[in-house]
């Protein structure tokens, strides 16, 4: 009966690391905010990972927009406790924040010293129009999930 229970323990630990490394990795590499977000982590807990299908994330979407908080932790909070309760929940939302939370940290020790240099000016002009581009995404696979679904958003 222990070996089981290491077992079974072991699976939940994975599964609590695959939600923090998931959330992680559309945290790291998102700019924009929550809406900026939705697209990537439709792709990855509905279309890669299979964890939820889309009618569940249509749903997980309208409550966490109608829920105080910022919208991907939103999600990433309720994803998690859907698959791994309270700690599921925890690994998810962690796995959000961090990436952003370090990023700011960093920023704000070093970029100051670097705002004059072109290519850093650069960086930042094109993000504006590369998050616009992410919230039309969204828009257009919120659309085509409307029209499968029949839901209305």
């Amino acid at each position: 009966m222990a070996g089981l229970d290491r077992v079974i323990l072991a699976r939940r630990g994975k599964m609590l690391f695959e939600l923090f490394m998931s959330f992680a990795k559309i945290g790291a590499f998102t700019l924009g905010g929550g809406y900026a977000m939705v697209p990537l982590i439709q792709e990855e807990v509905v279309d890669k990972k299979k964890w939820i299908d889309k009618e569940e994330f249509l749903d997980i979407l309208a409550v966490s927009q109608s829920t105080p908080g910022a919208l991907a932790v939103n999600m990433s909070v309720y994803i998690g406790y859907r698959l791994r309760g309270v700690l599921g929940s925890i690994f998810a939302a962690l796995g959000c924040v961090l990436p952003s939370f370090l990023s700011i940290l960093f920023i704000a020790a070093f970029l100051t010293n670097f705002l004059d240099y072109k290519y850093v000016k650069k960086f930042f002009q094109g993000a504006g129009p590369a998050v616009a581009a992410l919230i039309f995404i969204l828009h257009l696979r919120l659309q085509k999930l409307k029209s499968l679904s029949g839901t209305i958003i």
